[in-house]
């Protein structure tokens, strides 16, 4: 039998998803609502064979998740479900760790053949983002300029990007204001931008944000 944790701060998709792989699968599913309880279930816990993780949860996102998830137990295998555009985080998701990255428009049997894939060891990507991926690739130099970022550089601009101020942001990343205004002054300084109305604006027109931010 599979044993799942899935991670999605929305209890209508985590039930949805629940009970489809239910119905599909040999499998046991656990679910939690945000990126900390995702951890704590993670560090309790040394028997899962598959997290399936939401990219877009408040406080802490699905990526910053992932980073933690995989220090504590790097081999452990992770899904990102995303509604976000394949083009801006899949990379990103997949180069942070991620096993597979499944937008959530997909028909529901294409999550129980990631699920398969990934628990049998291997890495999944859907048809189309493969195909997006290896374009990336063989373009080098021209992925958005977004990704010369780090990840934390990545969230904090996001999160900037929304309208949080500063002090939001250190809450919510448990990080000093001093550290996060050093990220935001190397997103500026990476980004060439002048001001948080450039992030703004750049976040908008790439479809870097979500309600859920």
């Amino acid at each position: 039998m599979i044993r799942a944790l899935i991670a999605d701060d929305h209890p209508i998709m985590r039930e949805g998803l629940k009970l489809f792989l239910i119905c599909n699968l040999d499998i046991e599913v656990e679910e939690v609502a945000s990126g900390p309880e995702a951890i704590e279930y993670i560090r309790t816990h040394d028997d899962l064979d598959i997290v399936i993780l939401d990219i877009s949860m408040p406080g802490m996102d699905g990526l910053e998740t992932l980073r933690i998830v995989k220090e504590i137990a790097p081999t452990l295998p992770v899904l990102i479900l995303s509604a976000y555009s394949e083009d801006q985080y899949a990379l990103r998701a997949l180069r942070a760790g991620a096993n597979g990255y499944l937008m959530k428009t997909s028909a529901t049997e294409e999550l129980v053949e990631a699920v398969q894939c990934i628990v049998e060891g291997d890495t999944y990507l859907s048809p189309g983002i493969a195909s997006r991926l290896a374009g990336q690739l063989q373009r080098g130099n021209d992925l958005p300029p977004h990704h010369i970022l780090s990840d934390r550089e990545f969230e904090v601009m996001r999160k900037i990007a929304s309208g949080k101020t500063l002090t939001q942001i250190s809450q919510e990343l448990k990080l000093s204001i001093k550290t996060v205004s050093t990220y935001r002054s190397r997103i500026l300084e990476k980004m060439k931008f002048r001001d948080n109305a450039d992030i703004t604006q750049y976040a908008i027109r790439h479809g870097l944000l979500s309600d859920a931010i």
